[in-house]
């Protein structure tokens, strides 16, 4: 299976990150960047075809692919405890975010760039009812993929009580919880929950969960997109980490 990787800076940052690339189209007449793109590819032996921009529009998924779309081999999940190890490798209390039935690959592939800035180990999704590392998450990650880990596994909770057995806290985003999210302790071994767009968290992870926090709202609209309340957890837990 293959897998495209659409736009300038998400192959930039694949080639960087040895992804293996089996080939990269680029629209004829392209300018600016692409010329680093070009230069990248010689330096690693991936083959450049230059074709009509009208083609990659045929088979771009994004919709925004900038004249440049590489063919790559598909995503490759890690294991949960190859998250783990990369905690330990780096000598850091884990720092893991599961998220619950996302559906939409921009809130994904935000959520992987946000998570990639707040030094998370890794993303945990489950296998059904969730997106998947697609060329659209790739493209709104803007290159985090190639960096952030993401394990999919078939049971959510059963992952947790994993985690948790692990003397991983974890901590599930509710408008209705008592705690506020900077109340709560996010500098220690910590999962971050979020739940789908639409449903929020289901049961059986929310009472999973050590803590419910919520995040305090002044408007009209009583919640917020998922990639936005991630952001705000994972960057609160940033700042009690003193990074």
């Amino acid at each position: 299976m293959s897998g495209k990787i659409e736009g300038r800076n998400p192959v930039i940052e694949a080639i960087k990150a040895g992804r293996e690339i089996d080939k990269i189209l680029i629209a004829k007449g392209s300018d600016g960047s692409v010329a680093k793109i070009r230069a990248l590819a010689r330096e690693h032996g991936i083959v450049v075809s230059e074709t009509e921009r009208g083609k990659l529009n045929e088979i771009s998924e994004t919709g925004a692919h900038q004249g440049v779309i590489a063919m790559a081999s598909a995503h490759t999940y890690v294991s949960v405890d190859d998250i783990l190890q990369r905690a330990e490798d780096r000598g850091e209390p884990p720092f893991i975010v599961i998220l619950d039935e996302i559906t939409d690959p921009h809130n994904l592939g935000s959520i992987l760039r946000s998570a990639n800035g707040a030094g998370v180990h890794g993303v945990i999704i489950p296998k059904r009812r969730s997106v998947g590392l697609s060329g659209v998450v790739a493209k709104s990650s803007a290159g985090a993929v190639e960096y952030t880990p993401v394990a999919k596994v078939a049971n959510l909770a059963a992952t947790i009580d994993y985690l948790k057995s692990k003397n991983i806290w974890f901590f599930g985003t509710h408008q209705n919880a008592e705690i506020r999210y900077t109340d709560a302790d996010l500098s220690g071994a910590t999962g971050i929950v979020i739940g789908s767009e639409g449903e929020g968290m289901g049961r059986l992870i929310a009472e999973k969960c050590d803590f419910l926090v919520s995040i305090p709202m002044q408007g009209e609209i009583n919640s917020l997109n998922a990639s936005v309340a991630a952001s705000i957890l994972m960057f609160e837990a940033v700042r009690q980490r003193g990074y």
